[in-house]
């Protein structure tokens, strides 16, 4: 066995070569079939039943796994399975996309007739028009290629990906009709960061009731500074006798006012503090508290409720914990 680097560089760049030719002809031959195939899945009271045999089924989980995540439910049936059972699965309120390049999956074409007569709608996603699958098939989507990139044009390349662009094309086609948004997104992904960015709400971690830092206009600078250390914030609020906040005291600006040299202790709260302070809706999302942070380079937000009162507090520590930022 001999190892060729410049061969193996020609190789790769062939294969992608032809893999992208593969996908610009699918783009030339999308036909009225593939609006009628989105139309057909909006339409449906049921799931899209993916199948496929072999390769054409690797595509077909991940094809199905798109549309479930992008506002389409959809599952995965394995052709062999649903001939021992799993065919019970499928309900005639369903649509059935069945992918093979071929269109002779034996595993396949044995099912076609019971689906038929089950009534399911039927897409065949195919290489060959003229097969056993597009004759069976309610629509045909074209994912045929000139030639696979396999050097000797046999292993499932250039059609596979052929399938998976389609696959993503026809979810994309799908998320746009049903405006799906990233909010929805975010709902099928709850684990992941978007998920946290999109669905948490400030209230969700905001410090609340006695964790809030606050005090009185009127309160000394000691009752300020012991109300800071107690709830370590590194701020407090400074409030009216109607809960709204007048504004706010950090630790920043504690190490300014040291630097002047005056008697703090003379000082009360109303006198030290920052008027009219930042504040963020406890029903805003976390992320636009974060971007509220960095926009005005404050580590501290106070939080009001809808009727204008201080429900809370929260800092950059907060929303890390969060995984928010």
């Amino acid at each position: 066995m001999s190892f060729d680097p410049a061969q193996a560089l020609r190789l790769a760049r062939e294969t992608l070569d032809i893999e992208a030719a593969a996908i610009h002809g699918l783009q030339r031959r999308l036909n009225d079939d593939f609006a009628r195939a989105v139309s057909l899945v909006l339409n449906a009271s049921g799931r899209v039943v993916v199948m496929g045999m072999g390769k054409s089924g690797h595509i077909g989980r991940k094809i199905a796994a798109t549309l479930a995540s992008t506002g389409t439910p959809a599952m995965f049936v394995h052709p062999a399975e649903a001939s021992h059972g799993d065919l019970g699965m499928v309900m005639p309120i369903d649509v059935v996309l069945a992918i093979s390049n071929s269109g002779e999956a034996d595993e396949l074409t044995t099912l076609l007739p019971l689906i038929r007569r089950m009534g399911a709608p039927l897409i065949g996603m195919t290489g060959h028009p003229q097969s056993t699958l597009a004759r069976n098939a309610d629509l045909v989507l074209d994912s045929g290629v000139e030639k696979e990139a396999c050097p000797l044009n046999l292993a499932p390349t250039a059609s596979t990906t052929a399938q998976m662009a389609l696959g993503d094309a026809l979810a994309m086609a799908l998320l746009d009709a049903r405006g799906f948004r990233a909010e929805d997104f975010a709902r099928s992904h709850p684990g992941g960061a978007l998920g946290r960015r999109l669905l948490t709400r400030v209230m969700d971690i905001m410090r609340s009731g006695d964790a809030v830092p606050k005090v009185a206009p009127n309160a000394t600078f000691g009752e300020l500074m012991r109300e800071m250390t107690h709830k370590g914030l590194g701020a407090s609020a400074v409030v009216d006798g109607d809960a709204h906040a007048l504004g706010i005291f950090t630790d920043g600006d504690l190490r300014r006012l040291v630097e002047t040299g005056r008697d703090l202790r003379a000082l009360t709260a109303r006198e030290v503090m920052h008027a009219n302070p930042r504040q963020i809706r406890d029903d805003a999302l976390a992320a636009e508290a974060a971007k509220l942070m960095e926009q005005h380079r404050v580590t501290v937000l106070l939080v009001q409720g809808q009727d204008g009162r201080l429900v809370g507090a929260l800092n950059s520590n907060d929303l890390m914990r969060a995984k928010v930022i």
